[in-house]
């Protein structure tokens, strides 16, 4: 299996884990039900974003959805280019499957929902972190490890 392939492979798994999950939740539970997982610390719970990270636009009034499509898009083709002329960059391709793996997951449902699906609620009272899921996960994972190694490209250069 070529590079590039394994680095598509890794983001189709993301994709298909965040929709079984989303699909898990939509089936189990109401919109704005919680079930803790950890008490104080960690629920599920079922609720909708119209809008980016942290609801950015949510309220825009429905623009934002094919906004937030065509950005989704374009980050997923932007990658796919990046992918095939870096595929033995190990930790900058594993990092760029994350990203496209969520992005994807999330268009999924903004086309299939008109709104992403957020099930994942951390808390401490009175702090609450807004609720996010399996695709913006591995987005954040991928834009972490993206950091990572950018720090160990220029290390290196020195």
């Amino acid at each position: 299996m070529s590079e590039t392939r394994r680095w598509l492979l890794l983001a189709g798994l993301i994709v298909i884990g965040d929709q079984l999950s989303k699909f898990a939740i939509l089936d189990s539970l109401q919109y704005g039900q919680r079930l803790a997982l950890i008490p104080g610390w960690f629920d599920l719970t079922l609720v909708y974003n119209t809008g980016a990270a942290f609801s950015f636009l949510a309220s825009a009034g429905g623009w934002q959805r094919w906004f937030f499509v065509g950005i989704g898009i374009g980050a997923t083709l932007f990658i796919l280019w990046m992918l095939a002329r870096h595929p033995g960059q190990r930790l900058f391709s594993f990092a760029l499957s994350l990203i496209m793996g969520g992005a994807v997951g999330n268009v999924i449902d903004r086309l299939l929902h008109g709104k992403v699906v957020d099930f994942l609620l951390v808390y401490r009272d009175p702090w609450y972190w807004p609720a996010f899921n399996v695709a913006d996960s591995a987005i954040t994972v991928g834009a972490v490890f993206l950091i990572v190694d950018e720090f160990r490209r220029v290390r290196r250069a020195r």
